[in-house]
């Protein structure tokens, strides 16, 4: 992150002595810092409501319904790793933690994951094809609630913040499945076995009967028809997400006997610590990106690639964000809110940028620590996995915007 920083700003002067704008990349980085601090406080509002929230789903045991649901998926997806394993009990609550958004808790376990994906490891340093297909679903940015962006939309004054839930459904979906089929694919390149781990002895697993399947292919069909309901009736369907889903996580926590008022204001005082943490990270980004705008280089680099993005369905104006998410969270948010404030949330621009940033991930970050924490430095296909999620994650994000909000 930090030579994007720094590469952002030698860009804007760069561009400031080439146009002659030198007095409007100051006024620009002066502009930035400032109403970067005004989005976050605008932000801890909705942070706080919707960590409440997920606080609340969290008690009421939807964590545990999460791992339920996919559990039966994962058995059949990682043949190496023996149903009852520790690492099969971790993955299974890191994946479910992640696609709540749930991210305090995710990590946690995929760390643990990790840790105990490594014990089964017969070639210690070298990634196993389940650490790779693991962190794969992980960076492929898999996600059902994409709650923070839904709350920077309604700052930006979005008719209907909660619009890109379906499109965000869409694109996690495609970008999870290429990720995941990137992962088995690669690794039977002859150029990445040569450095795997010796295969696994067998496991034999339960044989695979359907009602095993039936709830996780329930929750498919529900989310599948709740994209189709958002193509074929717009915003009158659209507009019911943001209150079915507030009313829906309350009435989950009464049914489970959570003290629902009390959870609810231990999780929104997470949020606001979170909410002022980021200030920050912000100001940083958010000042650099001012400055290459107001030197009037950032509409030249668009300009430069704009047919070539256009012709993918993929307008120019999003590219940073598409390069930058894999590299940094925090980084790609500001550019995320920047695009918001230029071209409004409910805009063309505006809706892929808000989906693009609920359904991809911080590749690069999720891969140095994951595989950092065991000591792992042959990581072996994980990398062009991760990244052909990332790709998928963002085309996926354009055509999902174009096919159910344009």
């Amino acid at each position: 992150m930090n030579h994007v920083f720094f590469g952002l700003v030698t860009l804007a002067v760069a561009f400031a002595v080439i146009n002659g704008t030198p007095a409007e990349v100051g006024q620009g980085a002066l502009d930035a810092a400032k109403a970067s601090v005004n989005l976050a406080i605008g932000l801890v509002g909705y942070i706080a409501l919707f960590l409440g929230l997920m606080k609340v789903v969290e008690e009421a045991g939807g964590l545990a319904f999460m791992a339920r649901l996919i559990r039966p998926v994962l058995i059949r997806l990682f043949p190496d790793v023996p149903p009852d394993h520790p690492a099969m009990g971790a993955m299974v609550m890191n994946i479910a933690a992640n696609a709540l958004g749930l991210g305090n808790a995710a990590t946690p376990f995929g760390l643990k994951a990790m840790k105990e994906l490594n014990e089964l490891n017969t070639q210690q340093g070298t990634a196993t094809n389940a650490m790779v297909l693991f962190l794969a679903i992980n960076t492929s940015g898999l996600a059902l609630l994409p709650t923070g962006i839904i709350g920077l939309r309604a700052l930006n004054g979005s008719a209907d913040a909660a619009a890109i839930f379906p499109t965000t459904l869409m694109a996690t979906g495609i970008s999870t499945v290429v990720g995941i089929s990137a992962a088995i694919g690669l690794s039977r390149l002859p150029w990445f076995a040569k450095t795997s781990p010796p295969p696994a002895k067998a496991i034999e697993r339960p044989p695979l009967r359907w009602m095993d399947l039936a709830p996780f292919l329930g929750a498919m069909a529900a989310l599948i028809a709740l994209v189709v309901a958002v193509y074929v009736n717009g915003e009158a369907a659209s507009v019911w997400i943001m209150p079915g889903l507030i009313f829906g996580m309350l009435l989950v926590g009464v049914v489970r006997g959570v003290k629902v008022y009390e959870v609810f204001v231990s999780g929104a005082k997470e949020g606001f610590s979170l909410a002022v943490m980021i200030i920050p990270y912000l100001v940083a980004i958010l000042s650099a990106v001012g400055m290459l705008r107001a030197s009037g280089g950032l509409q030249r680099l668009v300009d430069w690639v704009n047919p070539l993005t256009s012709a993918l369905g993929i307008p120019g104006d999003v590219l940073p964000l598409a390069l930058l998410r894999p590299l940094s969270g925090s980084g790609a948010f500001g550019i995320t809110a920047e695009l918001l404030e230029t071209h409004g949330p409910d805009s063309l621009v505006g809706n892929i940028a808000s989906t693009m940033n609920g359904s991809t991930e911080t590749t690069f970050y999720v891969l140095a620590v994951y595989f950092g924490s065991i000591g792992v430095n042959k990581i072996r296909h994980a990398v062009p996995a991760g990244l052909a999620a990332d790709a998928a994650g963002v085309l996926a994000s354009c055509w999902a915007v174009h096919w159910l909000l344009s």
